[in-house]
């Protein structure tokens, strides 16, 4: 009963957001043994405004604790988000601020990258936000990506 509740627990913050399309890497630093440190380049759809899609540079450690899954991931991430289809502008208005739309894990448990949205309906943009936190402690290093919504598209 208890895996049953960590798995849960685990999965939770998962649940409802979007799922990322690799684009590609570019590794910056050379490992001996297992896998370079890389960038990694994801692209996804958020999931409540379809027509909008973001990409995200995000670093990923590599070498043996990387291949194994057992490293921390640097809370460094890059974001930029387009329309690229009509987007209804009267559900946008609906969303609550602050949503959470994609989320990856950073290390095996604690420590996640994750993107927020929120609407300025003064301006009429949907503003994206990635940042990486931990449960105990959280970084300050942020992206943000501004999509205007354009009517006649």
């Amino acid at each position: 009963m208890h895996r049953l509740v960590l798995a849960a627990a685990l999965l939770l913050p998962f649940a409802g957001t979007a799922a990322a399309e690799e684009i590609g890497t570019a590794s910056y630093r050379f490992k001996w043994i297992g896998p370079n440190d890389r960038i990694k380049v994801e692209v996804f759809d958020d999931p409540a405004v379809p027509g909008v899609a973001c990409y995200l540079s995000r670093a990923e450690t590599g070498g043996v604790r990387g291949a194994l899954g057992l490293a921390e991931d640097p809370g460094e991430a890059s974001i930029a988000c387009r329309q690229v289809a009509p987007v209804d502008v009267e559900a946008v208005k609906k969303l609550k601020n602050g949503d959470e739309v994609f989320s990856r894990g950073a290390s095996l448990v604690w420590k996640k990258t994750q993107v927020v949205r929120f609407y300025d309906a003064k301006r009429n943009v949907l503003v994206y936000l990635t940042y990486t936190d931990r449960v105990l402690e959280g970084s300050p290093q942020n992206s943000i990506s501004v999509v205007p919504l354009n009517r006649s598209q």
